[in-house]
C-alpha cells in the first residue's frame, strides 16, 4: 500500500535553515547594539552599518575605528559610541553606483536564536532607508530568505521598532 506524504509532513522531517524576511531585527552585542532594523539584501555582497563621526587611528601595527552608531531609523538618538579593530579596507560600489573604500570590522550578530560572526563595512547611510544592510556573505549557507515577509526571526520580547 502506498502512502502519500504531504509536503508539510516532509518539511517537518527535514532540518531547514532559518527563514528571514526582507527586513529583520537583530542585535550586535560586540558593539553594544541591543536592537537594529536591518534590510536583508541578497543583491549586496557585504553587510554595512550606518555610523557617524568615523575616526581611524593606528596604534602600533593595529588600526582601530572609533565611531557613533544610531540604531533607530530616522533618529539621531540613542547614540552608541563604539570602537572596533579594522581587519581591512574594502573597495565597495554602493547601490547608487558610488565607489568608496570602507573599513571592515568583524562583529557577532544575534538574529533570532543564532549568533553569527560577520564582516561589516562602516559607512554613513543617512540617505538610505535602513541603518544596517545584511549582505549575502553574512547569510550564505545559514539562512533562506522570503522576500514577501518581514521580521520572521524576531525573538519573544523583542518588539518591532517603530
Amino acid at each position: 500500500m502506498e502512502y502519500i506524504i504531504s509536503l508539510e509532513e516532509k518539511l517537518k522531517k527535514v532540518k531547514l535553515k532559518p527563514l528571514l524576511g526582507w527586513r529583520e531585527i537583530l542585535s550586535i552585542p560586540t558593539l553594544g547594539v541591543k536592537e537594529i532594523r536591518a534590510k536583508v539584501d541578497t543583491g549586496a555582497r557585504t553587510s554595512a552599518l550606518h555610523v557617524t563621526d568615523l575616526k581611524i587611528k593606528k596604534r602600533g601595527k593595529t588600526t582601530f575605528a572609533y565611531f557613533k552608531i544610531h540604531p533607530k531609523q530616522k533618529s539621531k538618538f540613542p547614540i552608541i559610541e563604539s570602537k572596533a579593530k579594522i581587519i581591512e579596507f574594502r573597495h565597495v560600489i554602493s547601490s547608487n553606483g558610488i565607489s568608496s573604500e570602507r573599513p571592515v570590522i568583524l562583529v557577532d550578530i544575534v538574529l533570532g536564536q543564532n549568533k553569527t560572526p560577520i564582516e561589516i563595512t562602516l559607512v554613513n547611510r543617512d540617505l538610505m532607508g535602513y541603518r544596517m544592510l545584511l549582505g549575502r556573505t553574512a547569510m550564505k549557507g545559514r539562512y533562506l530568505v522570503d522576500p514577501g515577509k518581514s521580521f520572521l526571526q524576531a525573538k519573544k520580547g523583542i518588539k518591532k521598532i517603530k
